[in-house]
């Protein structure tokens, strides 16, 4: 069998995908003209050459005008179910999905809207595809610790959904330290926690998510090799790195997928694992990852499986389950 087709074929979880981020160019086309939005593009292949972007910044505003499509309960139910439909294919039976409440509530769509689709989707899939998902409340970084605060308490009908809170948005100028009281809030009602850093941040960022937000997980975390007492630390805790590699290298994080240091994190012992974070706008989903780095870094199979556990064990899943999944990971 071909790497490629054990890549398809083993179990996987993914966690770290914005679910906003999954909006696909022929979507945001047919929502635009159901809501009689206009868009600066006059098709879909116009919409396409937009998401060739520069920066993150650039990302983030063609992101946000994106999501401007979104705007009943269908609408979230249709962007959750393409997605998790996509993970049947790619044989994603577990994912923990990333949203971005404060995108829709400044807009004046409502958590009973966009909550409302995304469980529908998510209990269809559960039904339907035997797919297993949480969801991660991420808060925008650029905005302030006060509409944090906010977003928290709008939330709270929905608490019993929302498996953790996390930190996403431009990285730069925002550090984790900015919110320090709101995730320890969040921390004592019970939620997981994730944050976004050492990406474009700084790996004194990564420190500042693991010391004032006492994070479950760090999502991103490659610029991690720039600090050695970093290193170790994360390695000896096992605090997991959500990685997206067709995401660094689409945002300049990297300039050739050769020079990802993913395998490198790997073998220095840290708890690696493989996503796709925003996979429309960057160029693929999981499988499209994995693929792209075994193009690039020629993987062995037993790395492809390590890196596919390591989903598993990353995850928020409880422990029996994970075990499961990773006997069949070896196994499949």
């Amino acid at each position: 069998m071909s790497l490629s087709s054990i890549i398809n074929n083993i179990p996987k979880a993914e966690l770290h995908l914005h679910i906003e981020g999954s909006l696909t160019p022929e979507l945001m086309w047919r929502l635009a003209k159901k809501h009689s939005v206009t868009l600066p593009y006059a098709n879909v292949e116009e919409i396409e050459a937009a998401y060739n972007f520069e920066d993150l910044q650039s990302f983030l505003d063609l992101y946000y005008a994106g999501a401007g499509v979104l705007r009943d309960e269908e609408d979230f139910f249709t962007l959750m179910w393409e997605y998790l439909s996509r993970c049947f294919d790619d044989n994603i039976v577990h994912t923990e999905i990333m949203f971005d409440p404060q995108t829709h509530t400044e807009r004046g769509i409502s958590f009973d809207v966009f909550m409302a689709g995304f469980l529908r989707a998510m209990t269809k899939a559960k039904e339907e595809y035997g797919i297993s998902s949480y969801l991660i409340m991420s808060f925008l970084r650029h905005l302030s610790e006060d509409d944090a605060f906010k977003t928290l308490e709008e939330a709270k009908p929905y608490y019993e959904h929302i498996t953790a809170v996390g930190l996403d948005s431009s990285e730069l100028g925002h550090p984790p330290s900015k919110f320090e009281r709101v995730f320890k809030h969040a921390k004592s009602l019970g939620f997981k926690i994730v944050a976004h850093a050492g990406e474009e941040g700084p790996a004194s960022y990564i420190w500042e998510a693991i010391e004032l937000l006492d994070v479950d997980r760090i999502d991103h975390g490659v610029r991690c090799q720039e600090d050695d007492a970093l290193m170790a630390h994360l390695k000896e805790k096992q605090i997991p790195l959500t990685v997206c590699p067709l995401s660094n290298l689409k945002l300049c994080v990297i300039d050739d997928m050769k020079e990802h240091n993913i395998i490198e994190l790997l073998n220095a012992g840290l708890l690696v694992t493989v996503n796709s974070d925003d996979p429309t706008y960057f160029g693929g989903f999981l499988n499209d990852n994995f693929n792209a780095l075994h193009q690039s870094l020629n993987l062995d199979e037993h790395t492809v499986r390590t890196l596919a556990a390591n989903s598993f064990k990353a995850s928020f899943l409880p422990e029996n389950v994970k075990a499961d999944f990773i006997d069949k990971v070896f196994n499949a």
